[in-house]
This record gives structure tokens, C-alpha cells and sequence, in this order.
């Protein structure tokens, strides 16, 4: 909570200023009805003057009343302006501060949180937050200011009136407890049934190809709706019981109403009291009672916005499980070493490395034990599970390993500083996400300026300038969201240009070749040898045609390494491989095609 209340610092001159001009609003307010009452009781009934009217004075302070209500309410339209300023940039702030915290989360954290949770929270619960703060610095102080500045001028006119207020104010109270206490849990509840309409929305939009292509629609759309009717159910259980909150208190407003003029009238008859002040008084009980009311409806909003308080704060207070290193300058290249050694950028080692999937007890990598030399291409090879896409997941410190250590250029990875390390390493995924913007912007995207040279040439090596020209605009072709108006293979090629142009040491291949024929897979590989032949390469795939020519091969085996070497090596001393390649011979062959 403190984490929420710190955001406040940075507009607080805004809600000083705003609650400022409530206090004034408020206080015009107050002054309005002892003006009523001179122009009653002075005024017409001539009270004081013999009980001749005076037209004068009502002129006058009909005139100083208008002119109040004039201040007042321009206070009141610049406590609101402030209030929503405030506001707004209070909510901007803690937003960007959120979406920064989640820019930060390893992928373990975000997992935990659940993707369609994160999305509640950064907009449904931020608004609420948001919402609270805005009553606050309004709210509060006009119904703090009715309660108290309406009780002390109530009981100036006359101290009977307090015995009303005394009767009425703590019915109110149990009334607004009783609401609040049974509410409260309801809006937890409310929040994490927003999170699964969220989820299961999420899922939905990005999986659509998948629900369509299994005729899912009506299985979604149940599932949807069972996730909306829980949320529809719990909001519905909290509107039922808001909704005996007002009347309640409208009910117990004008039983107060009628008891002030009850005794009222009984001291004007007696003559103890004008009717101007009994007129006065009726208005002092429906600012104070609807001061209550409003104080009712903060609470309401209190009660929410706490609620969303603590979603947002679980978020904003938990440390990323991968924290920087403080190791930030590279390591000189090999030109610049005069013991004529091998560059020493791009090397990799993996040092008695086991790695287990957090809140998973299965063991994934188990003593894995290997050097990747600077400059080498290095294939990875293996059946589904083995834990290819786990071991090069460890490089880059998407996640860490459970035990030994995993180098790059000699030093552990958990001492880099992450963005120098992730400089270093460059991913392409085996599922290429793009951008709704131009070819040419998917393809520089983190990169700033870049010649349009550079790109061409990034494109030219990926085998993706020849489709990219033919395209209405060329590289400033429009992309569909998620890059939906391209071909799988379209879209990993324009993902592998991107990962070409950002360059670094390390390059990794985690099977994004998947979707390319082999003649454009050959291509690819041919152009990263010519082009791009100082850069460390691994490249792991499915399929040993991709990865028969690298300079080694890594067979990975339930998460141990079961034989590295060249194809041909492999072929004579690996059981492991040779099944592979076999079983890939084999179905070729029933398809009437080579390998």
C-alpha cells in the first residue's frame, strides 16, 4: 500500500489545490442558508423591525447570495479540473510504473500472474485505484466539511437540533459498517473473476486460427460464458447489497427532515425561534445527512479500491527473479589480444548445468557439460522433450539454471548486466511475432535508425527481399496484427532478418526455420556462412537435413548430452542420432521424397 500512496507525491501541489477550492465550494455552501434565514426572517416577516418587511434587504442579499453561489461554484469547477488533472496523471503514472515492473518479469513470474491477471490489473484495477483517489481528494473533504460545518451552524441555531442529528448519525453508521464488512470480500472476488474473462478473452483472440480450425466455438463460447456468468453473479451479489445503502439513508434523511420541523414549529410557537432558522436548519440536516451519504458511497469506493490496491501492489513489490549482473563492458575481440589466440567473443559453456522448471519438480537439463567455440555454428538436435529450447533459454537468462554455469566469453552469465548480456546473444523463435506496422519496422525494431542498406542486406541473407519486393509498397508494406497477412514462413524470415540486424556475438536459431522449404533453408545457412561467419551460431532443429553441415551437432537425450560431433561421426557413433536419422529416412521415403 505504501508502494500506492508514494505515487501521490508526484502531483500532490494538484490535489492540494483541488481540495483547496472544494473547502472554499463547501464552505459558500455553508454561509448560504443563514443568508436564507436573514431574508426570511428580516427580510419579509420583519423580524426585528416591527414586522414591516424590508425589500431592500432582500434585494441585497438575494444579490450577495447570487454572487456566493457565482464564487462557489467557479471553486467547484476548478476543484473538479484539478481533481481529474491529478487524477489522470496519478493513474498515467502508476500504469507506466506497472508496465515497466512487468517489462522486467523473468518469464516464471509472468507465468504466475497469468497473463489475463496482469491485464486486469493494469487496467480495471488501476482505473479503480485511480477512482478512489480522485474521491479522496474531493470527496472526503466536501462530506467532512458538510458533517462537521453543518453540525456546528445546526447547533448555533439552536442545541435541540443536535438530539436529531445524535439519533440519526449512528443508524447511518451501522448501515454504511454493514455494507462495507459484507462487500468487501465480494470485490476480491470480483477482481480475480475479471481475471478469467480476461484469460480466457486473451486465449481466445490469439488462438482464434486454432479454435476455428477444431470447429471450437461453441465449446469457447461456453467456456466464456461460464466465466462471465460467475462475474455477472458476484457483481450482482454486491449490487444487492449496495442497493439498500441509499435508501436507507434517504429513509433516516427525511425522518430527520421531519423531526427538525417538528421542533421547529413547537419553538416558533413558543417564540424561542424565527421560521427563518427552522428553514436554515432543514437545509443544515440535508447537507450533513447527504454528507454521510456521500461518505457512504467512499467507503463503497474505499472498500474497492483497496482491494485493487493490493492486486496492483503484489505486482509493483515483486523483485524479477533475474537481476542484473554488474559486469557491463564486453570482452576485447581477438584482434585487439596479442597472444594471438582465438576471438574471444561468442564462446559458450555449459558447466555441469542441471535446470528445473520452476514450481516443477521435474528434472529438465542433468549435468550438461559443453563448449561452443566463437564463430562456430553448432546445431542441437533432439526428440521432443529432450530440452533443446530449455538449454539455449539459459544463455540469454530467460531463466536461470538450477545448478552449475552456464558462461559467455568466459564470464557467468548471472554477472552480466542484462542488457549487455542480451546484446551480446540475439533469439529467433521458432513462432515469429511481428507487429502490426511496416515490413521494414518488424524488421529494425529496437534498432533506431538504420540504413535502408543495412536492412536489405539483413533481408537479402534471411532469403525474404525477393517476397518482400513483390509486396504493394515493398518494405513499407503493411503488417496484419501478429503478422496474420503472411505465410508462416514469410513471417520467420522477416523475424530472422530482424535477428541479422541486431547483430551481436551469439546468434541462436531455436527451430525458426521450421516453416521453410529446404531449398530456402540452404540459402539461409549458405548466406550465414559467407556473411555472417563471425558470429557464434546455434541452431536448433527438428529436421538432421538442416543441421548435417554445421561444424558440430549436440544430441540431446532426456536432458543430458548423449554425443556431440559431425553428421558422419554421429552416424558411426551415435545409436541416438542414427535413430533419428533413420526415422526421418523412412518417412521421406514413405512420402516419396528425400530427406
Amino acid at each position: 500500500m505504501k508502494l500506492i500512496i508514494s505515487f501521490l507525491k508526484r502531483c500532490w501541489a494538484l490535489a492540494l489545490l483541488a481540495s483547496g477550492f472544494m473547502v472554499a465550494e463547501v464552505f459558500v455552501d455553508l454561509c448560504q442558508p443563514r443568508m436564507m434565514e436573514i431574508i426570511v426572517d428580516r427580510g419579509i416577516l420583519g423580524i426585528g423591525n416591527s414586522g414591516v418587511s424590508d425589500p431592500g434587504l432582500v434585494a441585497s442579499t438575494g444579490i450577495k447570495m447570487i454572487l456566493v453561489v457565482f464564487c462557489g461554484g467557479l471553486c467547484g469547477v476548478l476543484s473538479g479540473v484539478f481533481t481529474n488533472v491529478s487524477g489522470q496523471s496519478y493513474g498515467n503514472d502508476l500504469r507506466k510504473s506497472f508496465f515497466s515492473r512487468i517489462m522486467h518479469f523473468s518469464f516464471e513470474q509472468t507465468d504466475d500472474f497469468s497473463t489475463g491477471s496482469l491485464i486486469t490489473r493494469i487496467t480495471n484495477d488501476v482505473t479503480q485505484v485511480q477512482q478512489l483517489v480522485m474521491q479522496m481528494i474531493r470527496g472526503m473533504v466536501r462530506c467532512l466539511m458538510f458533517f462537521a460545518g453543518g453540525t456546528t451552524a445546526l447547533l448555533s441555531l439552536d442545541l435541540s437540533f443536535g438530539v436529531i442529528v445524535a439519533c440519526a448519525f449512528p443508524v447511518i453508521l451501522i448501515d454504511v459498517i454493514l455494507v462495507v464488512w459484507r462487500t468487501n470480500p465480494l470485490f476480491t472476488l470480483l477482481q480475480a473473476c475479471l481475471d478469467r474473462v480476461n484469460g480466457v478473452l486473451q486465449e481466445n483472440i490469439a488462438g482464434a486460427r486454432v479454435v476455428k480450425a477444431f470447429v471450437q466455438e461453441k465449446t469457447e463460447e461456453e467456456r466464456f460464458g461460464k466465466a462471465n456468468e460467475e462475474l455477472v453473479s458476484t457483481q450482482f451479489s454486491v449490487q444487492m447489497m449496495l442497493s439498500f445503502l441509499r435508501p436507507v439513508m434517504n429513509i433516516v434523511l427525511n425522518i430527520a427532515v421531519v423531526g427538525i420541523i417538528y421542533v421547529g414549529s413547537v419553538e416558533v410557537r413558543d417564540g424561542s425561534l424565527a421560521p427563518g432558522a427552522v428553514m436554515a436548519a432543514v437545509t443544515y440536516i440535508s447537507q450533513i445527512l447527504n454528507g454521510m451519504m456521500m461518505l457512504a458511497m467512499i467507503f463503497q469506493t474505499l472498500s474497492r479500491g483497496l482491494v485493487s490496491a493490493g492486486r496492483i501492489s503484489e505486482v509493483l513489490s515483486a523483485e524479477p527473479a533475474i537481476k542484473d549482473g554488474k559486469v557491463t563492458e564486453k570482452v576485447p575481440a581477438g584482434d585487439d589480444r596479442k597472444d594471438g589466440a582465438a576471438p574471444a567473443r561468442g564462446r559458450v559453456r555449459f558447466r555441469n548445468v542441471r535446470f528445473v522448471y520452476p514450481d516443477n519438480g521435474a528434472e529438465v537439463l542433468r549435468n550438461v557439460n559443453l563448449e561452443i567455440l566463437p564463430g562456430e555454428t553448432v546445431a542441437v538436435i533432439g526428440a521432443t522433450g529432450s530440452g533443446k529450447t530449455s538449454l539455449v533459454s539459459l544463455i540469454p537468462r530467460f531463466y536461470d539454471a538450477a545448478g552449475g554455469t552456464v558462461e559467455v566469453d568466459g564470464i557467468d552469465v548471472r554477472d552480466y548486466d542484462l542488457k549487455t548480456l542480451r546484446t551480446k546473444v540475439t533469439v529467433c523463435l521458432q513462432k515469429s511475432e511481428l507487429f502490426s506496422t511496416t515490413i521494414r519496422d518488424n524488421i529494425t525494431a529496437g534498432q533506431g535508425e538504420v540504413s535502408d542498406e543495412a536492412v536489405s542486406k539483413a533481408a537479402r541473407a534471411a532469403q525474404a527481399e525477393d517476397f518482400i519486393l513483390q509486396q504493394p509498397g515493398g518494405y513499407a508494406a503493411a503488417v496484419a496484427e501478429r503478422g496474420m497477412s503472411l505465410s508462416g514462413g514469410q513471417r520467420q524470415r522477416i523475424a530472422i532478418a530482424r535477428a541479422l540486424l541486431k547483430g551481436g556475438e551469439i546468434l541462436i536459431f531455436d527451430d525458426s526455420t521450421s516453416a521453410l522449404d529446404l531449398k530456402t533453408e540452404a540459402g539461409l545457412y549458405e548466406a550465414l556462412r559467407s556473411e555472417y561467419g563471425n558470429l557464434t551460431k546455434i541452431i536448433i532443429a527438428q529436421r538432421i537435413a538442416s543441421v548435417r553441415a554445421a561444424d558440430r551437432i549436440v544430441v540431446l537425450d532426456r536432458g543430458t548430452v548423449a554425443a556431440v560431433g559431425t553428421h558422419d561421426m554421429l552416424m558411426r557413433r551415435s545409436p541416438v542420432y542414427r535413430e533419428i536419422y533413420e526415422s526421418q529416412i523412412k518417412n521421406a521415403d514413405g512420402e516419396g521424397g528425400a530427406a
